[in-house]
């Protein structure tokens, strides 16, 4: 039996909702270049393409909004958590995969195999930013701000988090980073929101296990990381009044061969840059124009240029390029957002990828079940017990079987 590890390169279905290139460095989200598709479209009409797999009409798109909007609201029982879960501090990941596990007891239409609908793709879709913005003002001694349903996807979250109306560059930046990060192939939670669905289990259990998924610092928990390793080299510049790019070449050198992984480069699947970078990039470029902040940016982009430059001579034929977390990292700084929002925000656009594979999955109705090669022992005993075991009732034997 061949054995592959991690899953890598296994084929186990069909989908129509995006193709990563590793080789070539492109993804394609519902058909469409990255490049293409993030600088221009609103998360609203990706999200309309992927489940429906074409892009809205003005009415369609118009239908969505409202609908979107008019599901925004947290059930009391929720906010009642997230009230108990900001009291003892708890991590905002934390914290929104236990305020969305509450939705499915609030959610007459959820709990059933028949659940994995679009209104529950709706609904949680548009639960994920209040949950997440609610929890943060909370825990930050501040009472939640109502969704506002004249707001789009990306504005309301920024309002329900600061209770002001964001400037338009802020929300086209966080426009862009949304549909960039959206969906991306058979990854880690997306693949565990399939296998829960193909259970036909609800919607709700499939995107509270692919949160759990999201969290682990594998997957969606580096962007924090990739920003502080420049904030540590500026902090250490400024101290020995030595260049940016001298102290990232002495502190990248120092921690390359000490072992340490250098967050925001190298990916499981590109093998070149990561084409979500270069749209983030771009994206981070518009945004910090004119910020007071400017310099962060520029500043970022030489630490890039040396840990490329040293990864490449001390780890000749890795292929270790610039990957996601790191533009991730600086482009929801400038909008604002503190470190810990980074992978809740990443849980945010991904919630439209997560429900419209569970969609895809709920189609195909197929059990997603592997196969192990056992490597245990084979010719034990049982040793002698001082009384006997009582024989198994026909139904334990009956969900042995089904198992």
């Amino acid at each position: 039996m061949t054995i592959t590890r991690g899953l890598e390169g296994v084929v186990v279905t069909e989908t129509r909702l995006s193709d990563v290139d590793g080789e070539r460095g492109r993804l394609v989200i519902g058909g469409v270049p990255v490049e293409e598709l993030a600088p221009q479209a609103c998360f609203e009409d990706v999200l309309f393409l992927l489940w429906h797999d074409r892009f809205p009409t003005a009415d369609e798109q118009h239908a969505l909004h409202a609908a979107l909007a008019a599901q925004r609201s947290l059930p009391a029982a929720t906010v009642a958590l997230l009230r108990a879960a900001a009291l003892r501090r708890v991590p905002c990941m934390e914290a929104l995969r236990m305020g969305v596990a509450t939705l499915s007891a609030t959610d007459p239409s959820a709990g059933t195999a028949a659940a994995a609908g679009l209104a529950d793709a709706i609904g949680l879709v548009a639960r994920f930013p209040t949950v997440v913005a609610t929890y943060w003002r909370l825990r930050h001694g501040r009472e939640p701000i109502a969704p506002d349903a004249e707001l789009g996807h990306a504005a309301n979250y920024l309002y329900m988090l600061s209770g002001t109306h964001p400037d338009v560059a802020a929300v086209r930046a966080l426009e862009t980073y949304l549909t960039t990060v959206i969906d991306h192939g058979m990854n880690a939670s997306t693949f565990t929101a399939r296998v829960i669905a193909s259970t036909r289990s609800d919607m709700v259990s499939a995107l509270v296990g692919a949160i759990g998924a999201l969290k682990g610092p594998l997957h969606g928990g580096a962007p924090g990381p990739a920003l502080d390793m420049v904030f540590e080299i500026q902090a250490r510049a400024a101290l020995s009044r030595r260049s940016i790019a001298e102290e990232a070449e002495e502190w990248i050198r120092a921690a390359v061969t000490g072992g340490a992984r250098i967050m925001g480069f190298g990916h499981r699947v590109y093998k070149v840059r990561d084409p979500r970078a270069e749209v983030l990039a771009a994206a981070a470029t518009r945004l910090f124009d004119g910020l007071t902040d400017a310099r962060l940016y520029a500043d970022a982009r030489c630490v890039e240029e040396v840990v490329l430059r040293v990864l490449h001579e001390l780890k000749p034929g890795r292929r270790l390029e610039t990957n996601v977390e790191f533009y991730t990292a600086l482009l929801l700084h400038g909008i604002g957002f503190e470190s810990e929002l980074f992978t809740p925000t990443f849980a945010i656009a991904r919630a439209g990828g997560w429900t419209a594979h569970v969609l895809e999955q709920a189609a195909e109705d197929r059990l997603i079940r592997p196969a192990a090669a056992y490597v245990g022992e084979r010719d034990r005993h049982c040793p002698t017990a001082a009384t006997p075991a009582a024989p198994a009732t026909p139904a334990l034997e009956c969900e042995a079987v089904m198992a």
